[in-house]
């Protein structure tokens, strides 16, 4: 039972990660953290993996219809940065873990940053229309604005989340559609840096093989559902989902907060 509940989580979240290209992480780890039946580093790593293959579907996938919209100028020095900001997230979440005995303090470090960025990012999809956007080519700024998203990413252990849309809508003045393709392309990079990093380290937590395998089967499903309901949606139909799944991230994240204190 619990297997098939962490089943429907990750699917469900895939479903809509490849939608708006939010990876799907932003849901699956406050979720599966408010069931608290597994360890924080567990749900990190189990999150991690599902957003990665999904995002690994995801944009291959693109690639081989040749209709990626994928601007390699940006999204690629962005991947780069973003790969180099996934082992610097990753350092930076064993050292948090490292200063308490109690693992539920990291839980709470990490809710209280996801709740913030969630909230700052509902906020900015609310206003965007008034907000004047970039146009940025600089590859350094680029590189550098990936290692940004990169930490976030492996700190948090939501694959890259609202952040990266704000991030290529301000900067890059991306539509909604573009952002969330170039999006799971710069989340792609930052997983497996992230991934490689636990690997050669030998800090993989204990997680159940079969679930493991489940969750990874359940993030490309749901890439595969996911990327035939965005081709046949409209762009506001995209973005009303969007604030809708801030809102509720926002709630979990307030909950988990007063549950790991």
């Amino acid at each position: 039972m619990l297997y098939l509940l962490f089943l429907a989580v990750c699917f469900g979240a895939s479903i809509i990660g490849a939608i708006c290209g939010i990876g799907g992480g932003v849901i699956i780890k406050p979720v599966l953290d408010a069931f608290g039946v597994l360890s924080v580093s567990a749900i990190s790593f189990l999150s991690s993996c599902t957003v990665l293959s999904m995002t690994a579907y995801s944009v291959a996938k693109s690639k081989l219809s040749g209709k990626s919209e994928i601007d390699q100028s940006i999204g690629f020095p962005l991947a780069i940065g973003a790969a180099a900001g996934g082992l610097i997230g990753k350092w930076l979440f064993d050292i948090v873990k490292s200063m308490s005995a109690d693992p539920n303090r990291v839980g709470a470090v990490q809710a209280l940053c996801l709740l913030i960025v969630t909230l700052g990012t509902l906020i900015y999809t609310i206003y965007k229309e008034k907000i004047p956007t970039k146009k940025l080519t600089n590859q350094v700024v680029c590189i550098v604005i990936g290692i940004f998203l990169g930490i976030l990413s492996s700190f948090l252990g939501i694959g890259g989340g609202p952040i990266n849309l704000v991030v290529l809508f301000y900067f890059f003045s991306m539509n909604t559609k573009t952002a969330a393709e170039n999006s799971l392309y710069v989340i792609l990079f930052s997983q497996i840096a992230s991934l490689v990093m636990t690997l050669v380290t030998g800090k993989v937590p204990e997680v159940p093989l079969t679930l493991l395998i489940m969750m990874v089967g359940g993030g490309i499903a749901g890439g595969i559902c996911g990327r035939a309901i965005n081709k046949k949606i409209e762009e506001k139909t995209v973005n009303k989902l969007f604030i809708a799944l801030m809102a509720v991230i926002i709630l979990i994240n307030v909950y988990n907060i007063i549950k790991f204190i």
